[in-house]
């Protein structure tokens, strides 16, 4: 039976949230910096200039947004209902573990590396990652159908990559 996610778990993940978003915002900034020195040096030429005040809003807007976001998830308040769950990883050292946990879920992504002999699966279910990563399958060409039947899920729902938060 699953763990349920601690608040330690959901806090850490808010944190995580928090110093993604800082570090978006702090890109913003600069970029808008950048955008408003390229404009003073281009000067007044009409087409262009409309076109980058127009970005430099935009760019504006989405820093507000960041900002705000990380004000609200900053703020002291009750521990957030999701309806899903918190936003977390659960990494299982166990195949066994994460089959039954990953059964029936939204999407599942994998990554197999040939020479080192691994393979790593995540699978979206109720609003959480789940993953494994440990020995592959000698068959990296059947790991598809594999994890389909293994999973049940649709094959067209599995996908060679990684899902992550954020």
């Amino acid at each position: 039976m699953a763990k349920k996610p601690t608040k330690n778990d959901a806090l850490e993940a808010l944190d995580f949230i928090i110093n993604v978003l800082k570090e978006h915002e702090k890109d913003l900034d600069r970029l808008i910096n950048q955008l408003g020195t390229i404009t003073e040096t281009i000067g007044e030429t009409g087409e262009v200039t409309t076109k980058i005040e127009k970005i430099e809003e935009r760019l504006s807007t989405i820093q507000t947004e960041i900002s705000g976001l990380i004000k609200f998830i900053s703020s002291p308040r009750e521990a957030p209902t999701y309806p899903h769950g918190p936003p977390v990883i659960v990494r299982c050292k166990q195949w066994q573990d994460f089959k039954i946990l990953a059964a029936g879920a939204e999407t599942v992504s994998y990554l197999f590396k040939e020479t080192e002999k691994s393979f790593q699966a995540d699978a979206l279910k109720n609003g959480r990652v789940l993953t494994y990563s440990g020995e592959s399958p000698q068959n990296a060409r059947l790991l598809k159908i594999w994890l389909s039947r293994e999973l049940e899920v649709a094959e067209e729902k599995i996908f060679e990559g990684v899902l992550a938060i954020g």
